[in-house]
C-alpha cells in the first residue's frame, strides 16, 4: 500500500497499527528513489480522521460509485483517502465525508487506492523526484538504473 500511494503522488500514510519497521523501509526508499512520502504511526486513527482539513474518502466496495463522487472531491485542495482492511470500524463509515466504491465486488485495496489517486492526480509519467539517488532510464527492453551518485 505504502509503495503505490507514494508512487502515485501521495505524501503521507499515516498506519495502524504502527509499524516502526515498514516506516524505516519505505522512508530508505524515499532516500534512494527521491521524494518526500513518509509513514506516520497512527494510534489515534478517528482523532486524524475527525481534524482533518478537507474530504474524508473511505474506499470500500459497498460506498457511491467514484464516478458521482469524483468531481467533487476534484475541487479539494487536500483529501484524506481512508483504505481499511477485512474488519473496518462501523464508525469509519459515520465518520468519513464519502465512501467511495471503484466497483462493488471485492477487489484489492492497493487496487482500488491505486484507481482513486491515477482518477484524481493523473497518470505519473517517467519522472525523478528531487533527491532521487537513482533514477530509471525507461527502455523498450532490459533494465537500466542510474545511479546518481556514482554518476559524473
Amino acid at each position: 500500500m505504502a509503495l503505490a500511494a507514494r508512487a502515485l503522488g501521495a505524501r503521507t500514510m499515516y498506519l495502524e497499527p504502527p509499524d516502526p519497521d515498514l516506516a524505516e523501509r519505505v522512508r530508505a526508499v524515499s532516500a534512494r528513489w527521491g521524494g518526500s512520502f513518509e509513514v506516520v504511526a497512527a494510534p489515534q486513527w478517528k482523532r486524524i480522521v475527525r481534524e482533518f482539513d478537507g474530504p474524508v474518502v473511505h474506499l470500500t466496495m459497498y460506498g457511491q460509485p467514484i464516478d458521482r463522487i469524483e468531481p467533487r472531491l476534484a475541487r479539494a485542495s487536500r483529501i484524506l483517502v481512508v483504505v481499511g482492511g477485512a474488519k473496518v470500524p462501523s464508525e469509519l463509515y459515520r465518520l468519513a465525508t464519502y465512501n467511495v466504491a471503484v466497483g462493488h465486488q471485492p477487489h484489492s485495496e492497493v487496487a482500488a487506492l491505486a484507481v482513486v489517486l491515477t482518477r484524481l492526480k493523473g497518470v505519473p509519467g517517467p519522472r525523478s523526484w528531487p533527491g532521487a539517488q537513482q533514477v530509471v532510464v525507461p527502455q523498450a527492453r532490459g533494465k537500466k538504473v542510474v545511479d546518481r551518485r556514482r554518476s559524473p
